[in-house]
């Protein structure tokens, strides 16, 4: 609290909040989540945000606080921990607060005043684990609350984990406010893959901040889709830090009415011979504002690298708004490093095309639009979760396009 105090809550003075103005969180009221307070919410329930198919361990959390009745996880599975953080502080000291500084980052420092539970999730070395979904419930039916969940993930070396996050928000007329701070390691030759779903409703906001780091020859992949919340910041931090390290980014984010969703992403290359791609597109609606800023920083030492950033959007009305600005940092001088950013309306040629083979404008306008996002929802490696994605992009676009699950 007393580096929040430093700190504040930035403005739109600070560079990296220029285009996000936080004022609907601080005008807002909320309460802290109590730990000690019970969720009314039953087994039956959780099933309709269950999206990352049947044989995936799924843990509940409830504003911030681990259910174990409420989650589904295999007891005995060899060489898998999963379990609330706060019931291994032993092994949880070694890594928390490693990647993400509470001196320098004011909602870090909230989480780290503020957190009570988490979810802590170590793969040892040479499995292959299935997916594990980690399900986040904001519930504010009664009153406005704020919950702070912290997430520790380690793969160690050799290593294959898929781990999905969903947010989802119960409120009738109070806000919600969810601040969630994931701390991710990867450790030599391991692959990760990180699936991020938010879909909470417009009385919930989001912060949510990923720290990442990698070990020699490792794989990191994320794709982060947002479809709800009145205010959805998303800050991920990838470090590469030794050779021959492979990171891809995906967002994509889909919104209307005043919806605010920033992705602020930073790529540190510090060791050479690394590579990353990052791809995020925002389709707006209504008076919808969406922001992107892309960092990628090559470090004088990280010779042969080959970073790529590209950013497209679609803007569906003339009252949305559409903040990019792609960044590159290079102190190397051997390395391929690219960058770019277009913002358009949809294609009218193309669209008259479907329309003249009798589709009508409200399809084909879908149409267009899930060509346009449909790359970045299949790099998501879950059947079960992509097609969860597609129904919710049609429903978004008032399209009558269905689909069958696989």
């Amino acid at each position: 609290m007393d580096e929040f105090l430093k700190i504040g809550f930035p403005t739109i003075k600070h560079e990296e909040w220029k285009y996000t103005n936080i004022s609907p969180i601080l005008k807002t009221s909320f309460n802290p989540a109590n730990p000690a307070l019970k969720a009314t919410i039953s087994k039956e329930e959780i099933e309709q945000y269950k999206v990352a198919g049947k044989d995936a361990t799924v843990v509940v959390f409830i504003n911030g606080r681990y259910y174990a009745d409420l989650s589904d996880i295999s007891s005995g599975v060899q060489n898998i921990k999963i379990t609330s953080l706060a019931s291994d502080t032993d092994f949880v000291k070694n890594y928390f607060g490693k990647l993400a500084s509470f001196e320098k980052e004011t909602f870090v420092a909230l989480n780290t005043a503020f957190h009570f539970d988490g979810v802590l999730i170590h793969i040892c070395e040479n499995t292959v684990a299935k997916p594990i979904h980690i399900l986040h419930i904001s519930d504010s039916r009664v009153e406005g609350i704020a919950s702070y969940p912290r997430n520790i993930v380690v793969v160690d070396k050799n290593s294959k984990a898929q781990i999905i996050s969903t947010y989802h928000s119960l409120n009738n007329s109070n806000h919600s406010l969810t601040n969630v701070v994931t701390e991710i390691f990867v450790g030599e030759n391991a692959y990760v893959e990180y699936d991020i779903k938010q879909d909470e409703t417009d009385l919930a906001c989001q912060i949510n901040q990923t720290y990442v780091k990698q070990q020699r020859n490792s794989t990191f992949d994320i794709s982060t889709v947002t479809v709800g919340g009145a205010l959805v910041r998303n800050n991920l931090n990838i470090l590469l830090s030794d050779i021959g390290c492979t990171a891809h980014l995906f967002g994509l984010a889909i919104a209307g009415g005043d919806q605010v969703i920033d992705n602020h992403t930073v790529v540190d290359h510090a060791s050479p011979q690394c590579q990353s791609n990052e791809l995020y597109k925002f389709i707006l609606d209504g008076k919808s504002h969406g922001v992107f800023n892309g960092k990628i920083f090559v470090r004088k030492d990280a010779q042969k690298t080959n970073a790529y950033q590209s950013n497209k959007n679609i803007l569906l009305s003339r009252d949305a708004i559409m903040n990019a600005k792609p960044q590159l940092e290079i102190f190397a001088d051997d390395v391929k490093c690219s960058h770019g950013a277009t913002t358009g309306q949809l294609d009218e040629e193309a669209l008259f095309y479907l329309r003249s083979r009798g589709i009508g404008e409200q399809n084909a306008k879908a149409l267009l639009n899930f060509a346009f996002a449909s790359n970045v929802i299949e790099k998501i490696n879950n059947e079960s979760l992509k097609h969860n994605l597609l129904q919710i992009l049609s429903k978004k676009l008032n399209s009558n396009i269905t689909f069958d699950s696989e």
